[in-house]
């Protein structure tokens, strides 16, 4: 394959060589698929049908949850799919569509996160003037701008990796398509545009979770201020859980991306990519939603007035 006019389709990463195990992925990907759409599907819901919750915290858990539903929606289907029906194939727009979906997502979900380190950051560092800094249009500029730089981050990346002559054959060491996949398969090096894009989207991100370290110190600083035990414990049980999550999410997406070549293997690859593609869109209901008691009690009313009606 000369360059990437002549492939018509990619070769995914086959997850398991016997059909016993393939069978095993797909219900593994169906379970967590199917409990990330509930529970996700159920805190937008609940936000959305909830007067009460109408505030910016619960404005940024629905759209994280969209960002979840978004990532979990793009990148599992298609596995789940060449589990079940034994094949590797994905074509070329379907590859192009699907990486271009899930940086949106997951930038987004990134910027998204900062946005919340920076609510919970002015809720207890800033309290007198959280209703100053964090309005109803400061909110939605705010989250607007979120979206906005996963669709241009999306945009850039989606065009230069795809510009790029491919010529190293058509398999990806990957069960979805990711940008370092598919620049193993380039016979180019990174010409000024490209390493500019990747240099602007890199600081980005960086000033990103050094705004993220720095809300966190002042946030923990605020918290041994506490004199009351119990608040101190209450505010890391919820701290920390985050801060974990996060940290998962940022570490193995960095370490997957630049990590170098010599230390790659497919078992680790896809490690990595489950665990920041996967496992941070299938904990977050559980981690920054579902153990928050007003939304949990708003979530439940809902469920039993389903029940009620049917």
């Amino acid at each position: 394959m000369s360059n990437s006019s002549s492939i018509s389709h990619f070769l995914l990463l086959a997850l398991a060589d016997t059909r016993q195990l393939q069978l095993l992925h797909f219900c593994l990907f169906l379970g967590i698929s199917l409990a990330a759409l509930l529970a996700n599907g159920l805190i937008i819901s609940a936000v959305a049908c909830g007067h009460h919750l109408h505030t910016p915290m619960f404005f940024f858990l629905l759209n994280l949850a969209l960002t979840d539903l978004g990532c979990i929606c793009t990148t599992v289907p298609k596995a789940m799919h060449n589990s079940l029906w034994d094949t590797r194939t994905i074509s070329y727009s379907g590859c192009a569509a699907q990486l271009f979906f899930f940086v949106f997502f997951i930038s987004a979900e990134y910027y998204l996160l900062t946005i919340m380190y920076y609510d919970r950051y002015v809720s207890i560092c800033k309290p007198l003037h959280y209703g100053t800094l964090l309005g109803s249009r400061a909110c939605a500029h705010m989250a607007a701008a979120a979206w906005a730089s996963g669709f241009l981050n999306a945009l850039l990346h989606t065009a230069n990796t795809f510009s790029l002559p491919l010529c190293q054959g058509n398999a990806l060491g990957g069960f979805f398509c990711e940008i370092p996949r598919i620049l193993k398969l380039s016979c180019a090096h990174l010409n000024i545009r490209e390493f500019g894009a990747s240099a602007f989207i890199t600081s980005l991100a960086l000033g990103c979770f050094v705004f993220i370290v720095f809300s966190y110190v002042q946030i923990f600083r605020a918290v041994l201020r506490i004199s009351s035990e119990q608040g101190q414990h209450k505010a890391f049980s919820t701290c920390l859980p985050h801060l974990a999550v996060v940290s998962l999410f940022i570490s193995t997406a960095a370490f997957a991306y630049l990590k170098p070549p010599s230390i790659s293997s497919p078992s680790l690859d896809l490690a990595l990519s489950v665990l920041y593609s996967v496992v941070p869109p299938a904990l977050n209901p559980l981690i920054y939603s579902l153990r928050n008691q007003e939304l949990k009690a708003s979530v439940w009313t809902l469920m039993t007035g389903c029940f009620q009606e049917h």
